[in-house]
């Protein structure tokens, strides 16, 4: 077979494969499309390509079938013939974000007066409409959900988006809470038992499920139970913990660890095992521990000589400090009920009830902070997420943009805050080689924004048009689409 006609074939072959795996789009999601022709250029346009590396102006893009087919600068691409042209001048294209802890519920407004009626904890909804909306308005093309209070409907979404009868994110899965006997949360199962939690992993692995979550009071003797499942199956295990220190996790054979220093109690004086002290790691942190301290530093070494990654989550930290400003209140006011906005007031006012002194929970974020700083200066795998809920401020996609300006706070470049909210993520769910950055051959899940993040990072907020696979969305449109009904939807 000659050269040319292996070439030829080659060409053929993708194309039909490119049609073969075209999505049929109900009605409900071709009025959101803006872009979705089988050519598409963007043109002049300002490149940060999710790697770290610097901005590149005056760029063209060349999207053939949902996949990038060239980059490079304007004056040296040639586009191919009837593709459809977006003038990029001034703007800016990154990748879509990869949301590494994005819930698809929320947290129910409290009734006036029914504030104790469930004294085990909070109250959840699924956020089956806006949230999948949201993520993808703001850009997050891909997101694992950290923990699910209704599965079942997280795995019915999951299907009517890939199959292209609702708009949203691609979604990976992440099981029901993996809880001790006790539990803040309501709606999520207590499990007493190692067999009981290996049971569990098994079961919704058969389900579909790709990886799990243990919750703060989980035993040591469940979480291997856990991981030895998860593992067997070539499933992951990330940790929200509180009962289990970072270093015994580590040691059990954890993949991941969610919210950073915050959530480590193993420096904590009243630590005892398999128990979640009193005010979990706030006061300890608050006031004894510092990331400059040796065995703060000898866990940063550790995390990074075993592959830990740490998912950051500050934008759900800052929502909870009084003394900073609401970071996007017009556009979240909007999104959500009035009973939820109420709700979160008054949760953001109440939180300095928790400390000794009001300065306390800036003083936690500030520690917070660093330790991410630090853990990825060491060349730890750091990744980011909204968290939406808790407090209620965080919103889904709204976040994750949130997320990304604080990492510039604190102190990582745009660019390197970028990677970390794209790459990072794909490369620990393995997807880097099609999606987390911007080359040749991956596929087209960008974000068209206004303006230029790498010097103004607030720019991030600014998204003109979403692509997942090469097929635009009207941001504005889909964020319009859910106004006033994030608490209900």
């Amino acid at each position: 077979m000659t050269k040319r006609l292996f070439s030829g074939l080659w060409i053929v072959l993708v194309a039909i494969t490119g049609f073969a795996q075209t999505t049929e789009f109900s009605a409900l999601v071709k009025k959101y499309i803006t872009a979705g022709s089988r050519n598409i250029a963007i043109t002049h346009v300002r490149v940060i390509d999710g790697t770290g590396a610097p901005a590149r102006p005056d760029q063209t893009i060349v999207i053939i079938d949902g996949k990038i087919s060239q980059v490079g600068p304007s004056a040296q691409v040639t586009l191919p013939p009837g593709a459809q042209q977006i003038d990029g001048t001034g703007r800016s294209v990154i990748p879509g974000l990869v949301g590494m802890h994005d819930h698809l519920f929320y947290p129910s407004a409290t009734v006036p007066g029914l504030e104790n009626e469930f004294p085990n904890g909070s109250l959840f909804i699924e956020a089956a409409y806006t949230f999948p909306r949201l993520y993808l308005a703001s850009g997050v093309t891909t997101i694992r959900t950290a923990g699910s209070v209704e599965p079942y409907t997280d795995l019915r979404l999951k299907t009517l988006i890939d199959t292209g009868k609702i708009p949203g994110p691609a979604i990976f899965l992440t099981a029901p809470y993996l809880e001790g006997p006790k539990s803040s949360m309501v709606q999520v199962r207590t499990l007493s038992t190692a067999e009981e939690t290996r049971q569990m992993v098994s079961y919704w692995a058969d389900q579909g499920f790709t990886s799990f979550k243990a919750f703060t009071n989980l035993s040591r003797a469940q979480l291997k139970a856990a991981i030895e499942e998860a593992h067997r199956r070539h499933l992951t295990v990330t940790g929200h913990l509180c009962s289990i220190g970072f270093r015994e996790a580590i040691d059990l054979g954890i993949d991941n660890l969610e919210h950073g220093l915050i959530s480590d109690t193993e420096f904590a004086k009243d630590k005892k095992p398999d128990a979640c002290p009193a005010g979990g790691a706030l006061d300890y942190m608050a006031k004894e521990l510092n990331v400059t301290d040796k065995p703060v530093q000898d866990l940063i070494q550790l995390l990074v000589e075993k592959h830990i990654p740490i998912t950051s989550t500050l934008a759900l930290f800052e929502s909870g400090i009084p003394s900073r400003p609401l970071a996007d209140s017009i556009r979240s006011r909007a999104a959500m009920t009035q009973a939820n906005w109420s709700a979160f007031l008054t949760h953001r006012e109440f939180m300095p009830v928790y400390f000794d002194r009001e300065d306390d929970s800036s003083r936690i974020f500030r520690k917070e902070i660093e330790f991410e700083r630090a853990f990825a200066k060491a060349g730890g795998l750091l990744m980011a997420g909204c968290d939406p809920e808790v407090f209620g401020g965080v919103l889904a996609g709204f976040g994750d943009q949130r997320e990304i300006e604080l990492l510039v706070e604190a102190g990582f470049t745009p660019e390197e805050a970028i990677q970390i909210g794209t790459l990072n993520g794909a490369k620990f769910l393995k997807i880097d080689d099609r999606t987390g950055s911007i080359a040749p051959g991956k596929d087209a899940d960008l974000i068209l924004l206004q303006g230029d993040p790498s010097s103004k990072i607030s720019d991030i907020r600014q998204v003109v048009t979403v692509f997942k696979k090469g097929v635009g969305y009207d941001s504005a449109a889909l964020i319009k689409s859910v106004q006033g009904l994030v608490g209900i939807q």
